[in-house]
């Protein structure tokens, strides 16, 4: 678990200056997307899991406070207060799953103001990578129409950590696999992969390559056959295939060129062949786009792998989410810079009927037929045991049914329109209030 200098330099001089200070009263931050990124109609809440176990195990050990004593010329009793910090507060949270618009918020967190506020670039950055790739990722289902989707990204991620957040948040959205080891075996997810081109150069002839891959791996081979000639290579596939018996459970793998054209033929040569259950998997620089006219051109592809576009969220790896003061020992707050204006006060999100969210006070009472998204998951520092399930299963489940309330212009892969997010009359008026 990450330390509690791993953060921007400015929270802890504002940590010290509030330490200094006595200011240790109750304050609530919100942490929100400004805006939707480009081509995004909606975003899938994930990582939430991994900043609350953040949360419970924040703390300074004895060499990062040597670092702040010296970086920040702290006083024994700062110092001393730097030593026994914990976060101790509560938070409410979207679960990990469910989709959220622009303004909405993610999670409020409430506690101390030296601990919520140290604990701002932490949560950020456990949240934003993840909840950019599982929305990228649901576009890619979107896309896929129900085929199975496997998760290539961990060669091209920005960091191994990253590359376990992508494995966690495809799966989490529906992809079927990942080549992940590691995170296949932390979150026990299906691992896929086949070989390399380097396999098939490695020996004399794709035919010895695919004798040599099916006799060690028998139970579903799946063989790369553009190496060379892709025509060649289905037909080497194809005689190992009827050699070994293996028509029920081979597949064969296409990763450059034109995919459809390509699938097609490898397609017709399989049929003809008598192996019509041998299936056509398909990669290389794959995103929803690509996918889809894939699909919508009836290419015979029954399953892709998607790596770098999806790795690094390629068409846009930014969400400007942000992390605002709106309440301070019950004194509602709101920024008021010109843009970046904020909402005050602790709040809920409502998922009404007619495909639209209302954005509320936390106290508001929930209107009849609306469902409150905000959920308490940590009190006095601790997940909640009866928090919604954190499973992947669980927040699968919460996604699919999020995804079946989302309206359709907001699912569309080319200029999605969000649905519309309301704010109750009581937040108008306060905000009214606070700004006046």
């Amino acid at each position: 678990m990450p330390g509690a200098l791993l953060t921007d330099f400015y929270e802890l001089t504002m940590l010290t200056a509030y330490l200094r200070r006595g200011m240790t009263q109750p304050a609530t931050f919100s942490l929100f997307a400004r805006s939707l990124p480009p081509a995004r109609g909606y975003l899938v809440v994930a990582g939430v899991e991994s900043a609350l176990a953040a949360l419970e195990a924040l703390s300074f050990d004895d060499a990062d406070l040597a670092w702040c004593r010296d970086a920040l010329d702290l006083d024994d009793a700062t110092t001393t207060a730097l030593a026994e910090l914990r976060f101790t507060g509560e938070v409410w949270a979207v679960p990990e799953g469910r989709m959220v618009l622009a303004g909405e918020p993610w999670l409020e967190v409430t506690s101390a103001l030296p601990e919520s506020q140290l604990v701002e670039t932490l949560l950020l950055n456990r949240l934003t990578f993840p909840t950019a790739v599982a929305s990228k990722a649901a576009r890619c289902i979107e896309a896929a129409r129900g085929r199975p989707l496997a998760d290539f990204a961990m060669r091209r991620t920005p960091s191994l950590d990253a590359a376990d957040a992508v494995a966690r948040a495809t799966a989490l959205v529906g992809f079927a696999s990942t080549s992940n080891v590691d995170a296949a075996r932390r979150h026990h997810l299906p691992t896929t992969g086949t070989m390399a081109h380097s396999f098939v150069q490695a020996f004399a002839s794709e035919a010895e390559t695919f004798a040599a891959y099916a006799e060690d791996f028998p139970e579903r081979p799946t063989f790369l056959v553009d190496t060379y000639d892709t025509e060649r290579g289905v037909r080497a596939a194809i005689a190992v295939i009827r050699e070994k018996g293996l028509g029920d459970v081979a597949a064969i793998r296409l990763d450059s060129g034109d995919l459809g054209a390509l699938a097609r033929m490898a397609r017709a040569l399989l049929d003809d062949a008598g192996l019509p259950a041998v299936r056509i998997v398909a990669s290389g620089g794959l995103d929803e786009h690509k996918i889809d006219a894939l699909v919508r051109g009836g290419a015979p592809i029954d399953a892709f792998g998607v790596g770098s576009q999806l790795g690094t969220v390629a068409d846009a790896p930014v969400i400007d989410t942000i992390y605002k003061l709106v309440d301070l020992a019950g004194r509602p707050i709101a920024k008021q810079s010109t843009g970046k204006a904020t909402w005050p006060g602790a709040k809920q999100v409502v998922r009404a009927g007619g495909g639209h969210d209302l954005l509320a006070l936390r106290d508001e009472p929930v209107p009849a037929g609306g469902e409150p998204l905000l959920v308490p998951v940590m009190r006095g520092g601790r997940r909640l045991d009866d928090r919604p399930d954190p499973s992947l299963a669980a927040a699968r489940r919460r996604f699919e049914a999020d995804r079946d309330w989302l309206p359709a212009a907001a699912r569309r892969l080319r200029d999605p329109v969000a649905p519309e997010v309301r704010i109750t009359d009581a937040l108008a008026t306060l905000t009214e209030s606070v700004r006046s």
